[in-house]
């Protein structure tokens, strides 16, 4: 097994059940990978930009996750691309940040094992093995 296969399997274990209802999975996914907001890293400075930069760089890092909060996933976010992920998700705006504030910091510590942000490669090849994980999402 890789370690690609094994960070995956991480993250599949620790998000199946509520967590990746309504294809919210997809949207977190999606928000981790969108070349318009550069993907990975681009996701990161948002966070970083909205006074979170302890929190996110503790996802990146080798030790603990520290949490995150419903509200600054809405502050990093914003409102607009929150109502839109929760509506391409079939879910309501608070339902959507509340996943999201245990998805990410999962997704992004297993994508991101050896404490840096992955070349683009190997981010592709790890979110496509996610995406194929969750093929109803």
């Amino acid at each position: 097994m890789t370690m690609l296969d094994e960070m995956v399997g991480a993250v599949v274990k620790n998000l199946v059940g509520g967590a990746t209802q309504g294809g919210l999975m997809q949207q977190a996914l999606s928000l981790v990978n969108n070349p318009e907001t550069g993907g990975l890293a681009g996701l990161v400075q948002r966070f970083s930009n909205s006074g979170l930069d302890k929190v996110v760089s503790s996802w990146i890092g080798t030790g603990g996750n520290l949490p995150i909060e419903p509200q600054q996933i809405q502050q990093a976010l914003g409102s607009q691309q929150i109502n839109d992920l929760a509506s391409r998700a079939g879910i309501t705006p608070d339902a959507a940040t509340r996943g999201l504030a245990e998805m990410l910091p999962q997704i992004i510590d297993k994508l991101t094992p050896d404490g840096n942000l992955p070349t683009n490669q190997m981010l592709e090849q790890g979110l496509s093995m996610l995406r194929q994980k969750f093929p109803g999402s």
